[in-house]
């Protein structure tokens, strides 16, 4: 029988542990000699990253397969064949070096040196040298005590521990080196500051042992993001006009789009070493339009999106003899290493996709918003549980959540966080604002100038459209995001009317901090503002007018702070320095900090305590008493 109670009272076997335990994930999978190869996140275990092969963890806690390049991470780990058999060169979070191990008998050895600095040295993007000698990767040198003082190289690793010899170093930024079949040249990608990846890079070649390179694609303008060889010439992903498209590159320089097309196969190179696309067969490769998987026939120069159960791909793609594998999900399904055999359409699962609790589960509705600035696309969630009804006239709160990056996206896939709102009659609405990816580059660059203008109206547009269409309740609209999206949340809090409240977690809230003249951003998007904003010092007007962290008295409603105190790319000095202001002012707020916790929470009693206080603080906003959590403090 179907219960009668308020928007947000409604109970719901979806729990803040449920989220936790979906918070991890596999990472990185890859095929070697035909069989299967993942990373992946473990919450329980303190958030470590595990190695997987064929369904088996390869090495117990407290080994954790992460890096600190970049602060983002990449590529953490590469089968390599050697002399003496297959080994597996991996990185170490808790000291950041490289350990070669034998699969059939773990037990890893360092074959990098020990810093004298902690995390002095950080590597990413592995993958195999010639010979099954050496491992080749991206080497970060810390230089100095500030956030910004690195080194980069490209470098080979020894597999016996002598020390690392340097490939190239052509740029302050650099992908993994990519080995040409017949061992003779090599490839990577590079920029350099203020340029962010997407925004401009080279593709450049160089011959194995010399320390001259060139330039084949790229530029300031044009950004390429994925490179691999075939045969003696390069497929490259890159957007001379205007979209990711895959191009075949030859040695001389020479371009052929294989499929020209306004659609977007390739993304933002946030992780050294992601993959949207991947060789199928001769002439077709598979690839991901926007996140959606496809396949690219040069022949016909089509794009054709596979119809399959799991649609929407991670940037890890990885295929050999018509067999494609990588981690997919779906709108009511958990994120999955899968295979799919392109020639029968048969997709195998060898981790679970399917979640309990099905029926209380929301589906996604895409809609297009009208914004200032043009169309805005959103993923509307609708308050949905099967048990439960609103009292009739009851508009449900609603929450607009803020995807990071800002050049990121959001995607419709199972997110059991906005279940667990929805399931308690809260609806969420999910915003591709102005400047996120998937749209091409025009889209991508209304951001340019604008941040905190453009994100902060079109998320505002989406948030009133929904209240004049009777959708949502006009007074009781909040906003969410984590990241870039805190920022945006931020934003909006202190510039426009249309929330009663906001979370805002591991925020950018202070622009000047946020440079490298500030120190307090890692040197990865310590010029990122500067196309976001506007350049200093001819924009310090600007960047002082548009940060919260100077607005609070213009705070539209409470707000809920949350922050990891190892944070290096939006450091907790920031968040300290917002709650500090907000003491004394009347506005109710909280300011929850989690140790041990980095850039996203990744430990699952992190995870539970973030979404139970969110939970609450929006109850007391909102005026409503969810059953079930701790009643969250809040200050004035």
């Amino acid at each position: 029988m179907v219960k009668i109670a308020p928007y947000g009272t409604w109970t719901s076997p979806v729990q803040a542990a449920d989220v936790a335990a979906a918070g991890g994930g596999p990472q990185w999978v890859d095929l070697h000699r035909g069989r299967l190869w993942w990373a992946e996140g473990r919450p329980a275990e303190g958030g470590r990253v595990a190695l997987v092969r064929d369904g088996r963890d390869l090495l117990p806690p407290p080994w954790n397969l992460r890096n600190r390049v970049h602060e983002y991470g990449g590529r953490p780990w590469a089968v390599l064949e050697t002399p003496e058999g297959d080994r597996v060169a991996f990185t170490h979070w808790d000291d950041q070096r490289i350990y070669l191990f034998d699969p059939a008998d773990p037990d890893p050895v360092p074959i990098t040196p020990e810093p004298e600095r902690r995390h002095g040295y950080r590597y990413a993007d592995l993958t195999a040298g010639p010979g099954g000698t050496e491992v080749w990767c991206v080497r970060e040198t810390v230089t100095g005590d500030a956030r910004t003082d690195v080194r980069r190289e490209l470098v080979a690793v020894p597999l016996d521990g002598s020390p690392a010899r340097v490939l190239a170093a052509s740029h302050h930024f650099m992908t993994g080196p990519r080995l040409s079949p017949d061992g003779r040249h090599f490839a990577w990608i590079g920029w350099d500051h203020p340029r962010m990846p997407w925004d401009g890079t080279e593709l450049c070649v160089a011959e194995v042992g010399s320390d001259r390179h060139r330039v084949l694609a790229g530029g300031p303008t044009e950004a390429v993001c994925q490179v691999e060889w075939e045969g003696d010439a390069l497929l490259a992903l890159t957007d001379p006009d205007g979209w990711w498209n895959l191009h075949r590159i030859s040695l001389d320089g020479a371009a052929v789009n294989l499929a020209p097309c306004r659609e977007e196969l390739g993304g933002p190179m946030w992780r050294l070493g992601q993959r949207w696309f991947a060789p199928v067969a001769p002439g077709r490769y598979a690839v991901l339009r926007s996140g959606a998987l496809a396949v690219l026939d040069e022949r016909t120069g089509t794009v054709t999106d596979v119809e399959v159960d799991l649609p929407w791909w991670s940037a890890q793609l990885a295929a050999h003899d018509g067999m494609l594998v990588g981690a997919a999900a779906g709108p009511r399904a958990e994120t999955a290493v899968v295979s799919l055999d392109l020639a029968t359409g048969e997709l195998t699962r060898f981790t679970p996709s399917e979640v309990a609790h099905a029926e209380y589960l929301p589906t996604p509705v895409e809609r297009v918003f009208q914004g200032p600035d043009g169309e805005v696309p959103a993923y509307l969630y609708p308050p949905h549980n099967p048990d439960f009804a609103a009292p009739e006239g009851e508009l449900p709160p609603y929450v607009v959540h803020v995807h990071g990056g800002p050049t990121g996206r959001f995607s419709p896939v199972l997110d059991l966080e906005l279940a667990y709102f929805t399931s308690r009659g809260i609806g969420v609405v999910a915003v591709n604002y102005g400047g996120s990816t998937g749209y091409g580059r025009a889209f991508r660059e209304r951001l340019r100038g604008q941040w905190g203008v453009v994100d902060v109206n079109d998320c505002a547009a989406v948030a009133r459209a929904l209240a004049d269409e009777g959708t949502a309740d006009r007074a009781r609209l909040g906003i969410r995001g984590g990241s870039a999206g805190g920022w945006t949340a931020a934003a909006s809090l202190t510039s426009v009317k249309t929330y009663r409240c906001g979370m805002v977690a591991f925020p950018i809230l202070d622009l000047a901090g946020w440079t490298r003249q500030g120190g307090e951003t890692h040197d990865f998007e310590s010029c990122y503002v500067e196309g976001l904003v506007g350049p200093l010092p001819q924009a310090a007007d600007r960047y002082a007018e548009r940060s919260p962290v100077n607005r609070v008295d213009r705070l539209a409603g409470p707000v809920l702070l949350l922050q990891g105190l190892e944070d290096e790319i939006c450091p907790p000095e920031q968040a300290d320095r917002f709650a500090a202001a907000l003491a004394g002012t009347g506005i109710a707020h909280a300011y929850l900090t989690f140790a041990g916790e980095q850039h996203g929470f990744r430990r699952a009693e992190t995870i539970v305590a973030a979404l139970q206080a969110e939970l609450s603080f929006y109850g007391q906003v909102f005026g409503f008493t969810p059953l079930g959590v701790p009643v969250l403090e809040l200050r004035r």
